[in-house]
């Protein structure tokens, strides 16, 4: 009996989230996936959900006077789906720099390499000859042996490849410095809703990439140190003793840690003096590994607690040129992003052992680490504090939720952006934060709307470029999130915040999982809301239509002429000069997304009524206004 009461109680909770969930359109593939009960419409997995992963040991040796990269590597692949997979998908990003590859911007002459030679590759032992001239950033290996559902392959590749010159998320940036991300072919994603990712990487869309374990291996000349995603495992290998000493406090440390200066790295001192040290570094159930090496950067560390209730310490690192003054900064802006983002927005513990901010030109991100350009001027140490505090965030998005950067990037950059301005309300005031994320997020998407910018967000990333591309992926998503946090109030949307980031850690979620675990999360059917924010041409414009008075009352009538369900202010002011405001959240727009009525009470004699959206800017805003 107990059991038929917990399934008529389950079913009368969720009937209407399935039937909500229906109301949103849902491509023929995602349905599938529905279908198979890999994805729920309460949101979290299905009972039939699976994803599968390797087992990756990295061996790289980087030349800085060749600056080519060679290196093997053994990877224990896991098939957990229910499919017989007939090939591997071997995805090797650097191969953009290939003259032949797709690449969705412009590069200098500098960007172009010869790209990936394997030099060997084995599976399960059998020799395969592959020709990776022919490569783009994806290749196709037929398997002469089938790869059946639950059980796993060995993959053993030789491979080498050059650094571009032009340095961007990698590459050379200097003669003696290079940042070495993407270095290693690796097994594409085959997941439950769309089999193997064949789209290639063209320097536009980001990444996509399964959660598996790491060891990483790095040989690098005397005095080059390396700094890597994952715990660095053999410090008094590499390093002389007072140097490992440094390493060792900097990790119980509040304080910042020279660990080694400019004097100390030109006496050629740092490091053991063998002719080539071997650096170790693993990571497990995370999405990539990567590194960076340099002979002349100093390097500063100390940690930060991220967990009050375990006292649980992050190691925060940089390096960096030492003229790069904004960068002294960078370990003590760590502290303060991890201390945030683990109690505040979003209020996950940070879930990694470290966290590097490294000196290059991309303002990416990675896990553990962000390679972000230096302002190279004091006066803008703000806004490089707020573009480390981004890439940071990113560690939520898509490091800890493994989201699909390359076909929906509002699923992660949306949310950095939405942390970045909540974060820099705390480090500079909410005028200084609105203020940066107008001008810097908003005000080019807003002053000029557009067939292509006004695609939906839903739209894959794929499918839209220019503006396009960077107005969905960035401004309008955050703003989505953003209206749905005034919408839901804090203490609800952080509750089902929660509930999504929970179910999904360390998986694939896509959009449709996010309004499913929304909806659920909140106790709330919100698909009135994702509708109009992610599935309409809708942009941001509100209008005073008409104000009439009546005795005691004004009503005012407000057109959403743009139709976004956005939150804004109505700001009252008196014939004496006293002013009032009444705030709005989105919910006005539940019932009725085109136009609204007010009613005002007062005795007094209103002079003018301005609508506010603060953040939301206006695509008319001199409409926004009536005067008496």
């Amino acid at each position: 009996m107990n059991r038929i009461l917990f399934a008529i109680a389950f079913l009368v909770f969720t009937f209407p989230f399935f039937l909500s969930a229906q109301q949103l359109y849902i491509p023929t593939n995602i349905q599938i996936a529905y279908d198979n009960g890999t994805r729920s419409l309460q949101g979290p997995p299905g009972k039939n959900y699976w994803q599968n992963e390797g087992k990756y040991d990295i061996r790289e040796t980087i030349n800085p006077d060749t600056k080519i990269v060679s290196g093997d590597e053994s990877i224990v692949y896991s098939n957990n789906s229910p499919d017989t997979l007939r090939e591997l998908v071997i995805r090797f990003v650097n191969n953009v720099h290939k003259p032949t590859s797709p690449r969705g911007s412009q590069v200098g002459e500098d960007f172009f390499t010869t790209g990936l030679d394997i030099t060997s590759l084995s599976i399960n032992g059998t020799k395969y000859f592959v020709d990776s001239r022919n490569w783009g950033t994806v290749g196709v290996v037929r398997l002469k042996e089938p790869l059946f559902p639950k059980s796993s392959v060995k993959v053993n590749i030789s491979w080498n490849y050059p650094l571009s010159k032009q340095d961007g998320r990698e590459g050379q940036i200097d003669s003696a410095t290079m940042y070495v991300a993407y270095s290693y072919p690796r097994i594409s994603v085959y997941d439950d809703y769309n089999g193997w990712d064949l789209l290639p990487h063209t320097l536009r869309q980001e990444f996509y990439n399964d959660f598996n374990d790491y060891t990483l291996s790095v040989k690098v000349p005397k005095n080059y140190i390396v700094w890597a995603t994952g715990n660095l495992e053999n410090p008094d290998e590499v390093l002389q003793p007072l140097f490992s000493k440094r390493l060792k406090d900097s990790y119980t440390s509040d304080d910042v840690i020279h660990i080694a200066n400019l004097k100390e790295m030109q006496e050629e001192k740092v490091t053991q003096q063998n002719d080539w040290n071997t650096w170790k570094f693993s990571a497990n159930h995370i999405t990539d590994m990567c590194y960076a090496i340099s002979n002349h950067y100093v390097w500063d560390a100390s940690s930060v607690i991220v967990d009050p209730a375990t006292k649980r310490r992050v190691s925060v690192q940089a390096a960096y040129n030492d003229t790069a003054k904004d960068f002294r900064h960078s370990v003590k802006w760590s502290q303060i992003a991890l201390k945030y983002f683990s109690g505040k927005w979003p209020g996950v513990i940070y879930p990694f052992p470290k966290m590097t901010a490294f000196q290059g030109h991309a303002d990416m991100e990675y896990p553990m680490m962000v390679n972000d350009a230096t302002v190279g001027d004091t006066r803008r140490l703000k806004f490089a504090q707020m573009v480390q505090d981004h890439e940071i965030a990113h560690t939520y998005f898509p490091f800890y939720m493994g989201t699909n950067e390359k076909r929906y990037a509002y699923m992660d950059e949306g949310w950095a952006t939405t942390f970045e301005y909540l974060i820099g309300q705390e480090e500079n005031g909410k005028k200084y934060a609105d203020s940066v994320y107008k001008i810097f997020r908003i005000r080019r998407y807003i002053t000029d709307p557009s067939t292509e910018e006004d695609q939906p967000i839903i739209s894959m990333s794929t499918q839209v470029g220019g503006s396009g591309y960077g107005n969905n992926s960035y401004g309008k998503a955050s703003l989505s999130y953003l209206a749905l946090k005034d919408y839901l109030g804090d203490s609800t949307f952080k509750k089902a915040l929660h509930y999504y980031m929970n179910a999904w850690n360390g998986k694939h979620p896509i959009p449709w999982d996010y309004f499913n675990c929304m909806n659920t999360g909140s106790g709330q059917n919100l698909n009135w809301f994702f509708k109009n924010w992610f599935f309409s041409n809708h942009y941001i414009d509100l209008k005073v239509d008409t104000i009439q008075k009546q005795n005691d009352f004004y009503t005012v009538n407000v057109k959403n002429v743009g139709g976004f369900a956005i939150p804004f202010d109505i700001k009252i002011t008196y014939a004496d000069g006293e002013t009032n405001t009444m705030h709005e959240t989105p919910a006005v727009w539940k019932n009725n997304e085109t136009k609204q009525v007010f009613k005002i009470s007062s005795k007094k004699i209103i002079k003018s009524v301005e609508l506010d959206g603060g953040i939301f800017m206006d695509y008319t805003p001199n409409d926004n206004i009536w005067k008496q």
